[in-house]
């Protein structure tokens, strides 16, 4: 399931990277549990949140069925 959701964050990076941040897998839990750092101009960002929820969660969620949340650390 790792390399999965590697695949899928991979394909939200370009977005991420063009506004000057980006994102790191820190842990993937047997129970579906991503946790993820956002780097950059994203781990300031007032909309951290709804980038994290709405955009990477959502796609990781579409692409690996199996994960059940995804959280900043």
């Amino acid at each position: 399931m790792r390399e999965k959701v590697k695949e899928a964050l991979d394909s939200i990076r370009p977005f991420l990277q063009a506004d000057g941040g980006d994102v790191e897998l820190i842990d993937v839990t047997d129970e579906g549990v991503v946790y993820v750092r956002l780097v950059g101009a994203c781990g300031g960002c007032p909309m951290s949140t709804m980038t994290l929820k709405a955009g990477i969660e959502e796609r990781v969620k579409e692409q690996v069925p199996e994960v059940k949340s995804v959280e900043a650390v």
